[in-house]
């Protein structure tokens, strides 16, 4: 037996077809099972493989296909597969590329349940990620008052049951046809769970959903439960559609822990938090504290970074994450810059220097750097007084655009820190591909620097790499003189934490640092 044999009985041993896709998206080998009874594999060569999906699928798979790398493998993907005879049936698709064969993808299909009709020839309902295309495109060519008339529905049910025998089969046909007919364009509807559906419908459009997927039940010996609700769109189709996303993936995240709370209920709170948000940057209600950054060696301060506190000095991770999954960050970004700008022009701050935090979401364009260098123009002595922190919470899509915007604040004389370097996956790219001058090594490290080897060996590495290319360190989250002298003997130059100050309404340059030797009152320029 040939290798090519064996390979092709493994392959078989977990699947019922395997295709082949060339680079223009053609089957170019096909072998097993069609998804019909009597129906080989083998008819679809020569076809596009989009034309064997069903619409809702074919996004999915082009993406999927589109993202891998020689050698690589996919995650197993839920699709539907078009029979041909105006039915669908649900399988299961795994990608690979092997190298020898690239850029062609080769494919294996795991049949589930048996093909199954949609009323009127409906097309398939699209899962969760298919949805949200949907309803960008949707939104994208609506303005004003076309946008105020669409609103998002939600439809929780409860009963259906959890294998695919048929009946249940039949169910999710019937209702997705039912809330596709629903949807304002006859397609913006979605299976986000196995319990949970979605479309995009006009707001004035008071028909019972929830009413009409109890009778899809009822019509094939099912007693449903259900629940739907809503929510406007508005007139910010941007905002909306992110709001969307960021409501259905924390609900999606939480549906153990949570199953009361609906799709709408999370909408309409992000929403709201977003007007809020809004409002709380364009009147400047926030506050800005200032923890130092000390010199591990003589304990004299040498910078603060500026941290933002909302309402009650209340932590502001949360609304961060928010604004800037909905495109709400910039304009933060920017008011937090023009505050410290003006903090350092009142009198006595000759010698303050200040960190800033900026998201990688507002790198993504010239914007951000254009207005910092407005600001600062006519103190340009000033720039020399500030740092800006780039941090990964939201990674830079564009690493090289984003250079060329950080190398025009250095170019004026203001310095650049990666920040919480180890956190994210990014990490690494951000130092690659940054010219930067200082790197802020992650508090999680260090807070388990005296008790975990690993840690203290990651930071030693880190602290060696840094220094081979000429760049300072910071070590966050220092509690302990332990961590201080440990962190120092590594190579580390700069701390930052508890141990020498918690963040304060105005600059403190004395604090609590320990016990040891140091220079209290002094604000220490770059080296």
């Amino acid at each position: 037996m040939s290798q090519k044999s064996r390979l092709l009985g493994m392959a078989f041993a977990a699947a019922d077809a395997l295709i082949e896709v060339d680079g223009a998206g053609q089957v170019a080998f096909a072998l097993g099972a069609g998804p019909v009874a009597g129906q080989g594999a083998a008819s679809w060569i020569g076809q596009p493989l989009s034309a064997l999906l069903a619409p809702s699928s074919r996004n999915a798979v082009a993406e999927t296909t589109r993202a891998l790398a020689a050698g690589e493998r996919s995650e197993p993907l839920e699709i539907l597969l078009e029979c041909g005879d105006g039915r669908v049936r649900r399988a299961l698709f795994r990608a690979f590329i092997l190298p020898e064969l690239a850029p062609a993808v080769s494919g294996a299909l795991i049949y589930h349940g048996a093909p199954f009709a949609l009323n009127a020839g409906v097309a398939a309902i699209a899962d969760a990620a298919t949805f949200m295309d949907l309803a960008r495109d949707s939104l994208a060519d609506k303005t004003g008052a076309a946008l105020q008339r669409l609103a998002l529905a939600f439809i929780e049910v409860q009963g259906l049951t959890a294998a695919n025998d048929a009946a249940s089969e039949r169910v999710a046909a019937r209702i997705s046809a039912h809330l596709q007919s629903a949807s304002h364009d006859g397609i913006s509807a979605g299976r986000l769970t196995p319990t949970r559906y979605a479309l995009l419908k006009d707001a004035v459009d008071d028909r019972d959903l929830a009413a009409a997927v109890r009778e899809a039940g009822l019509a094939e010996g099912l007693e449903l439960s259900t629940r739907a609700s809503q929510v406007s769109v508005g007139s910010d189709a941007l905002c909306a559609l992110r709001a969307m996303r960021f409501a259905i993936e924390g609900c999606l995240k939480d549906d153990g822990a949570q199953p009361e709370l609906s799709f709408a209920d999370s909408l309409s709170r992000t929403l709201k938090d977003a007007d809020r948000f809004r409002g709380i940057v364009r009147d400047r209600e926030f506050n800005l504290f200032y923890q130092p950054i000390v010199d591990l060696k003589t304990r004299a301060v040498h910078h603060f970074e500026a941290l933002a506190r909302f309402g009650q000095g209340g932590a502001p991770a949360p609304a961060i994450r928010m604004a800037e999954e909905l495109a709400l960050i910039e304009s933060f970004d920017l008011a937090v810059a023009e505050k410290i700008v003006h903090r350092l022009r009142q009198p006595g701050s000759g010698l303050l220097k200040v960190a800033i935090n900026v998201s990688g979401a507002s790198l993504a364009n010239d914007t951000y750097v254009a207005a910092l260098l407005r600001m600062t123009a006519a103190e340009p002595d000033n720039r020399r007084r500030l740092i800006v922190e780039v941090t990964e919470t939201a990674a830079l899509a564009d690493i090289a655009a984003a250079n060329r915007r950080l190398g025009a604040l250095r170019d004026a004389g203001i310095k650049v820190c990666i920040d919480d370097f180890g956190a994210g996956s990014a990490a690494f790219d951000y130092l690659h591909g940054l010219s930067v001058d200082a790197v802020k090594i992650d508090g999680g490290f260090v807070r388990q620097i005296d008790g975990d080897e690993r840690a203290r060996t990651m930071v030693s590495h880190l602290v060696d790499l840094c220094a081979s290319l000429n760049l300072t360190t910071i070590a966050e989250m220092i509690e302990t003189e332990e961590a201080a002298q440990t962190v120092q003997a590594l190579g580390v130059g700069y701390g930052q934490g508890w141990l020498f100050g918690r963040a304060e309404a105005e600059p403190v340059t004395t604090g609590p640092v320990s016990s040891r030797a140091r220079r209290q009152g002094v604000v220490e320029a770059w080296g």
